[in-house]
């Protein structure tokens, strides 16, 4: 396998296992929501005695419902980021620069790939620094007790082949090839 598939296919796993992410984020805010209003619903006394048994079967909200939203959230964002890089689909302004040469504008995203591989490789080491202190320290959440390093630890991975992808991208921007060609 080239390394061109297989940073293809790397970008791709992360988009997929992201996108499931935010699949469970959704759900559980649905049903968070949902448990929510039929808990407000059973205590309004519209249920009559039946309220009192939905109520007493734990009908309410998800317990800690926007601690995994917050983790959830922040893996997903992480695992789009390579096949963004990779796709070319990061927020562009070139009102200026489309009137540049083509060589000119290879120039220029060439720049912006190394700048992101940069970026990416700052954030990557802070996530890392984040990820040390928070399981040298048991941080939990307040609510259902999440050690806060399992979400560091999804999002160093994601970010890890962000960084592979951007130095990557980078490469090809240099030498003057397309990133987005299967």
């Amino acid at each position: 396998m080239t390394a061109h598939k297989i940073i293809h296919f790397c970008a791709k796993t992360m988009a997929f296992f992201g996108g499931g992410a935010l699949c469970a984020v959704i759900t559980a805010v649905c049903i968070s929501v949902a448990g929510r209003e039929a808990a407000d619903l059973a205590n309004s006394g519209f249920l009559g005695g039946g309220g009192d048994w939905f109520l007493d079967q734990g009908l309410g909200p998800i317990l800690g419902d926007f601690e995994l939203v917050e983790a959830g959230t922040a893996f997903a964002i992480f695992a789009f980021l390579p096949i963004t890089q990779l796709s070319g689909a990061h927020a562009r302004v070139d009102v200026f620069t489309a009137r540049f040469s083509d060589k000119a504008q290879r120039w220029i995203d060439a720049f912006w790939a190394i700048v992101m591989l940069l970026v990416m490789l700052l954030i990557t080491s802070r996530l890392f620094a984040g990820l040390q202190d928070k399981h040298r320290y048991g941080d939990t959440t307040y609510l259902i007790q999440f050690p806060i390093w399992w979400a560091y630890v999804a999002c160093f991975g994601a970010a890890i082949v962000a960084c592979c992808v951007s130095a990557y991208c980078a490469a090809l921007q240099l030498i003057g090839k397309p990133t987005n060609a299967e």
